[in-house]
């Protein structure tokens, strides 16, 4: 069983910055591909970004692509998302999720644990 806690939500105007962590807990984290998702009311959760466990492969998608970054720290079990120039429509709540078999994927099916959300609001 793998557990995920994210924190750093929060309220934010447009145009500004926020990091989003994430901690799992067990000692294979450094086995995991890990993504963040978003999920604004009334959408469907989305794919935003993720890390194989090298660290150095990445994925993000099209509209947060040069705002967003994910990166990991192996040693501390955690994985983030800094994004930079917010705006109203990142609006939504974020979730990490974890892929034990390692892939770097984009599909909400190839995750099998979540954290619980946090949310992120982007005042205009």
């Amino acid at each position: 069983q793998v557990q995920l806690v994210e924190s750093g939500g929060g309220l934010v105007q447009a145009g500004g910055s926020l990091r989003l962590s994430c901690t799992a807990s067990g000692r294979t984290f450094r086995n995991y591909a890990m993504g963040w998702f978003r999920q604004a009311p009334g959408q469907e959760r989305e794919f935003v970004a993720a890390i194989r466990t090298n660290g150095r492969t990445t994925a993000y998608t099209e509209s947060v692509k040069d705002r967003f970054t994910i990166s990991r720290d192996n040693a501390k079990n955690t994985v983030y998302v800094e994004m930079n120039s917010l705006k109203p429509e990142d609006t939504a709540v974020y979730f990490c999720a974890a892929d034990l078999y390692g892939r770097l994927s984009t599909s909400i099916d190839a995750y099998e644990y979540w954290g619980q959300g946090t949310q992120v609001t982007v005042s205009s």
